[in-house]
């Protein structure tokens, strides 16, 4: 079969300052026309530079090509020019984003910027390219799509801004379409219909899809072939079904082998509930007017009722928007709420500030994204230690010990304490967050999304390292995801919330075996079997 894009012995070095460093070590890949191969691997691993050395899109300056060579479509990528390069990028090779609010100009709305693809590279004036737009965005599902031509990047949800990045990168009908985890923090229904869309579209033009992931539950279902990467070397290819019931190398057994389980735990109806919520209502009021009147109610939480026991976990699941967060937040009187929320048999709803101060070291929240909730000017043992001096815990003089006890906890080195949030990887930033937490000895924990960004394999740690402190300490978890599979492995019981409300609640065996509402067994379907009709 005609090879569409052929990378041989690409060698790549990484340039900053006076830092050089090889990222890339020899890759060789191909992709036919109309084939769809996946590069997998954990973060580092090399995928993304390999994936946008096909277009060039790191300047000279700070990669560099001393080894091999990339053909598309009969081009060589290494050896063009800008000319060629601009020809190529958004035409015949179009690129969706892990990060889509990054990658859209803030500036210009959605209208504006494919009609400057469509300007570019098919000289179409603004008349002409209008109605293709338009088309564009109602291919891809963008709802109201005519009302919302001259919406901003900022004004569209996550979901919303990735489809109007795979409008771009489709509408000029590219023979190759990279798209580097375009899923990644999606919900699973969302995420469900990304990969439907660029498999439709993939069935419609015969394009090729460059894939990049760490998601092989994915991998599993959208890609004919697979490519394993680690630390900037190819370690395995072959047909998807080959590698995964016959991997051959270790680093692929082993993110074979992190998959999360599929059997959750018990509940034990015996264990007394540490948290009850009771017709919890969350409303905010949208007011306008030079007497901020109020126009409109937005229900976040509709009246939630349920309950979460003594060393166990709650499992909060739904797509964004459902509710869940909130729900969280209300639980520490972060949002105010009305109904009656009781915490180990007392009502905290009209707790002030200062009662409140002791119950909040007994239910901390962990937030989804880490480097935003762990300050910038501190560094680790200075995080950790901030609670201790809130909560006025132990004499100062102790704080070392009490942080470097919680920093093993979470299988930190006491050797970190020095460094700063941005000197941490993903998974130390969260395993920090954790041992914030843990060193005020709490009883319950709210952990909104902690493992939505990691890699596979760090997240497997993550939920293993939960499941140890919930069994050592006892600990109750109020675990808000859409992540069903790990929502699965570690939650007794789960609630299923839909536009601020609960539409079913059980244990997990219940909900993951016999879902009785359409829209949990929807959420189920989308996770699990993401590319059914």
């Amino acid at each position: 079969m005609k090879q569409l894009l052929e990378i041989r012995n690409l060698h790549i070095v990484f340039h900053k300052g006076e830092e050089t460093r090889q990222v890339v070590h020899g890759i060789d890949l191909s992709i036919a026309a109309g084939e769809i191969l996946a590069l997998v691997g954990e973060s580092g691993s090399g995928k993304t530079i390999s994936a946008s050395a096909v277009l060039k899109l790191y300047p000279p300056n700070m990669l560099s090509y001393p080894k091999g060579s990339i053909h598309f479509d009969q081009n060589s990528i290494l050896d063009g020019d800008e000319t060629l390069l601009r020809r190529i990028r958004g035409n015949t090779a179009g690129m969706v984003f892990q990060e889509p609010l990054s990658s859209l100009n803030p500036l210009h709305s959605i209208q504006r910027q494919l009609l400057e693809s469509l300007r570019i590279h098919q000289n179409l004036k603004s008349a002409q390219a209008a109605p293709i737009v338009l088309e564009w965005l109602r291919r891809v599902g963008l709802r109201d799509a005519e009302k919302r031509l001259n919406a901003y990047p900022h004004q569209l949800s996550g979901g919303e801004r990735q489809r109007v990045m795979l409008a771009l990168a489709m509408i000029n009908y590219p023979k190759l379409l990279i798209a580097d985890e375009p899923t990644t923090a999606l919900d699973v229904t969302i995420q469900a219909e990304m990969l439907k869309l660029i498999k439709k579209f993939q069935n419609e033009t015969g394009m090729a899809v460059f894939f990049i992931t760490h998601d092989l539950s994915i991998v599993r279902q959208f890609a004919e072939n697979i490519a394993i990467m680690q630390e900037g070397r190819i370690v395995e290819t072959g047909k998807t079904v080959d590698v995964f019931t016959q991997p051959q190398h270790d680093y692929t057994k082993k993110l074979l082998a992190v998959e999360p389980g599929a059997n959750p735990p018990s509940s034990d109806e015996r264990k007394p509930n540490i948290v009850s919520l009771r017709d919890v209502k969350v409303h905010f009021h949208i007011r306008k007017g030079l007497l901020r009147r109020s126009v409109a109610v937005v229900k976040a939480v509709n009246g939630v009722s349920a309950e979460l026991r003594e060393g166990e976990s709650l499992g909060i699941v739904g797509e964004s928007g459902s509710g869940k967060t909130t729900l969280g937040k209300a639980l520490l009187r972060l949002e105010d709420s009305t109904g009656d929320i009781v915490i180990d048999g007392r009502s905290i709803s009209s707790l002030d500030r200062k009662e409140l101060r002791p119950l909040r070291r007994n239910i901390q929240f962990i937030f989804q994204d880490p480097y935003g909730s762990l300050s910038p000017r501190l560094n680790v043992e200075r995080i950790v230690a901030e609670g201790l001096e809130i909560h006025n815990i132990a004499a100062k003089n102790h704080w070392p010990n009490l942080v470097d006890q919680a920093l093993t906890e979470v299988e930190l080195d006491s050797n970190i304490k020095d460094r700063y949030p941005h000197q941490l990887s993903g998974g130390q930033r969260q395993r920090v967050a954790l041992a914030r937490s843990l060193v005020l000895k709490p009883r319950v924990l709210v952990l909104d999304e902690p493992t939505s960004s990691l890699d596979r394999s760090i997240q497997f740690r993550v939920i293993q390292l939960l499941k140890e402190l919930q069994a050592k300490h006892n600990l109750s978890y109020l675990f808000i995801s859409h992540d069903m599979a790990v929502v699965r492995d570690l939650c007794h019981c789960v609630t299923v919330m839909k536009d601020g409300k609960i539409v079913e609640k059980g244990t997990s065996q219940q909900i993951f075996t016999q879902p009785q509402h359409p829209y949990t067994q929807k959420l189920l379907e989308d996770a699990f079997n993401p590319l059914a009709l």
